[in-house]
């Protein structure tokens, strides 16, 4: 999916390159409980024939959608880039090169982003196959590239947003700023006042909000508790699946542009483990084939063994337990945060 808009980037801005080469940065951009400025550690259109590949010929790495939880809380952002005047001297370049001194920030008059960018340079020109190389790669914040000069397209990914500008390096070294309309996202699931281990909860990320008509189109799956995705500012619908059955909650959230949300969604679920026992508290009959229903009888989960767990909603289920050859059941309720056993006596 990455490639694909990488791709898309790259034959639109060549179309339009033969009006007028842009004078600033193009942004690409789409709330959740907690909002604090961040600053992120650690992304997502197809012409038919056209290819971007590294200079070895192999394919142009993606982009990873999740990036590992910090350390710490994410801190405030630096302050506004210094002026011009300030800027660092430019490079020492071989003679016949050109220097290209990238950075980007959250908007303009913004704070700089200080990591997690992945900036790529290809060639604005296919070669003889119609594929546009990829001449250079760089994870740093401000790198500077040196090249021959030439026209050039420059993408610069920052997790799910990213940005594209063609540019044209003649005699002298330039120097462009990009603005990337983005924010953090960082998700954690709970049971009344415990925090659900990260191993039993992960999250869906769709774009828009779960009450607007049409399909969603999935942006990040499978996300851990704790870990941050970076995404372009707007609203996004996250499903919360705790275990695997039915305990699960959707909720709208809103990424803002530099500022890091973290959410809370909260679960009415509980861990539920069942046994067959020919009398109260005794021994677990083993090779037993278990099945929960609803009310309905819509089966919610399916499970083999002796101590089969299984995180359900709260309401009531009736569970049937299958063991050489004889069927048992019976009823329980489930509670919020009320993790039990549930025995099913074989008679």
């Amino acid at each position: 999916m990455i490639r694909a808009l990488i791709r898309l980037s790259v034959a639109l801005l060549i179309g339009l390159s033969a009006l007028s080469a842009p004078a600033g940065a193009q942004m690409f951009g789409g709330s959740g409980a907690t909002d604090t400025p961040p600053r992120p550690p650690a992304p997502v259109g197809n012409p038919p024939t056209f290819q971007l590949l590294p200079p070895d010929g192999g394919v142009a790495p993606a982009n990873p959608l999740v990036i590992a939880p910090p350390a710490a809380p994410l801190a405030a952002p630096r302050p506004p880039a210094p002026p011009a005047a300030a800027a660092p001297q430019s490079p020492m370049v071989p003679p016949g090169q050109v220097a290209l001194m990238v950075a980007a920030r959250y908007g303009r008059d913004a704070p700089p982003i200080a990591s997690g960018l992945h900036w790529r340079i290809f060639s604005d020109q296919p070669d003889a196959t119609g594929v546009f190389r990829l001449v250079r790669e760089d994870k740093s914040a401000n790198p500077t590239f040196v090249l021959p000069p030439g026209g050039y397209v420059v993408h610069v990914a920052f997790g799910l947003a990213n940005a594209v500008k063609r540019v044209q390096l003649r005699g002298e070294n330039v120097r462009e700023m990009f603005e990337i309309a983005a924010g953090g996202l960082r998700l954690e699931g709970r049971v009344g006042d415990s925090r659900i281990p990260a191993n039993q909860i992960n999250f869906d990320v769709f774009g828009g909000s779960q009450f607007e008509p049409g399909e969603k189109r999935q942006v990040a799956d499978g996300v851990l508790s704790g870990d941050v995705v970076l995404l372009p500012d707007g609203t996004y619908h996250v499903v919360s699946n705790y275990g695997d059955s039915n305990a699960v909650v959707r909720s709208d959230i809103r990424v803002q542009v530099g500022k890091l949300t973290d959410v809370v969604i909260n679960h009415r679920a509980a861990v539920i483990t069942f046994k067959l026992v020919n009398d109260r508290g005794g021994e677990a009959l083993a090779n037993t084939a278990w099945s929960v229903l609803t009310p309905g009888g819509d089966v919610v989960k399916e499970a083999v063994g002796a101590f089969p767990t299984v995180v359900l909603a709260e309401g009531e289920y009736t569970v049937i337990a299958r063991n050489e050859g004889k069927m048992f059941n019976g009823t329980f309720m489930v509670e919020p945060g009320i993790d039990r056993e549930i025995e099913v006596l074989a008679r």
